[in-house]
């Protein structure tokens, strides 16, 4: 199903686009680390020939634990993000949890991202849609794919339909997630491009007890199947050591994996769309 087209610059998403990948460290760990982790990801996107945003998180404002570590913040975060946005021109992704966020961030961040369990917060989708920037919302774990449309209709009622929808899986008892591969047909029929969070739909959450656990080797087998599906974009958090990562690493991909699995969705992506097309 063919969805709208939003322009980021050069960069065109969904309309039938090119598959394009969303991919960075969950949290920026360092400026030193996130600089590293956009040129080495860039360079690994375009050998491919995919259209790349990077992303990372200035605050993870949902941690398990209040000992974890949640990010350098708001003002050092987007000073870095922006340093990276100059220096390696890519357009940027951060999360916001706050409606005073919103115009901040979008100085910076090319979209803006709703995470899954603020996806019902009218406010804060509101902030964000008055930015004018693409606004990315996470379905959250407990809503239908369906109910995403009440949920992208807020942001509209603004004026800004540069809407992205994200399916990042659904609560399937304790500790565990499932996505349901009837999701991405139901949220394309909204009319906004479409992503799959693989590395959160592999996240075991509280699985650790103080932190998340993860099945990060389900990652390419879901990631596949998700393009199969017809989305227009991947979104995946990548880590060059993910036993050390200061966030998520346990759902993360290493890094060193990441050249291979692009090369297999551009491949699927592909020949989806020529099925698409016939």
């Amino acid at each position: 199903m063919i969805t709208r087209e939003i322009a980021i610059g050069s960069l065109r998403l969904g309309g039938g686009n090119p598959l394009f990948l969303i991919a960075g460290p969950c949290v920026i760990e360092s400026e030193s680390h996130a600089r590293m982790m956009a040129g080495r990801v860039a360079t690994i996107a375009a050998d491919e020939g995919i259209p790349y945003i990077f992303k990372a998180s200035y605050d993870k404002a949902n941690r398990s634990s209040v000992k974890a570590f949640r990010g350098p913040g708001l003002s050092e975060g987007l000073r870095i993000l922006s340093k990276i946005k100059a220096d390696f021109r890519l357009p940027i992704l951060t999360d916001i949890h706050e409606a005073s966020q919103a115009a901040p961030a979008a100085e910076v961040a090319d979209i803006l991202q709703i995470p899954a369990f603020l996806a019902r917060q009218t406010d804060l989708l509101l902030a964000a849609a008055k930015t004018g920037r693409v606004i990315n919302i996470k379905k959250a774990q407990f809503l239908s794919p369906w109910d995403m449309g009440n949920v992208a209709e807020k942001v509209a009622s603004s004026g800004n339909c540069n809407i992205i929808l994200t399916e990042r899986g659904a609560s399937f008892g304790y500790n565990n997630l499932v996505v349901d591969m009837r999701a991405f047909p139901v949220l394309q029929k909204f009319g906004y491009p479409v992503v799959y969070d693989v590395t959160h739909s592999v996240q075991i959450p509280g699985g650790l007890g103080y932190a998340s656990g993860g099945q990060p080797e389900f990652i390419a087998t879901l990631a596949c199947a998700g393009v199969a599906a017809g989305v227009d974009g991947l979104f995946l958090e990548t880590h060059d050591n993910p036993a050390a990562a200061l966030s998520d690493g346990p759902n993360a991909l290493p890094l060193a994996q990441l050249p291979q699995l692009l090369k297999r969705v551009k491949e699927l992506s592909a020949l989806v769309r020529r099925w698409s097309d016939a």
